[in-house]
């Protein structure tokens, strides 16, 4: 699956420890967690229906009930506050970045 709402690799690291599950017991998962998120990023980002998920994605149900039980368990509001504070905290480390050089362009300027 590839649409543009899908998560980058990179993306994907960031965040995948609030949609693993919590506990480990019973059998293995037939869909990815990746997989899920991305049909559920792609109904928020289209509009479409649940039940109008394209075929390469898992079942309607099984995104619905997994967006529904993340959703009740706090975990989209996790995820966005840690990606939230991710960004701010790579645009302040390279606005001071910029700032030191700017003043020290600035007195190189002075000097001569």
């Amino acid at each position: 699956m590839r649409y543009q709402s899908d998560l980058t690799a990179k993306e994907w690291e960031q965040v995948k420890h609030h949609f693993e599950p919590r506990d480990r017991r019973g059998s293995g998962h037939k869909h990815h967690k990746k997989d899920l998120v991305d049909g559920i990023l792609y109904v928020a980002r289209t509009g479409c229906q649940w039940r109008q998920l394209p075929n390469d994605c898992p079942p309607w149900k099984t995104g619905y009930d997994h967006f529904r039980n993340w959703n009740l368990r706090g975990v989209w509001e996790r995820a966005l506050e840690e990606i939230t504070a991710l960004q701010r905290k790579k645009r302040q480390g390279g606005g001071a970045q910029l700032r030191t050089h700017r003043l020290a362009e600035r007195q190189d300027a002075v000097r001569e």
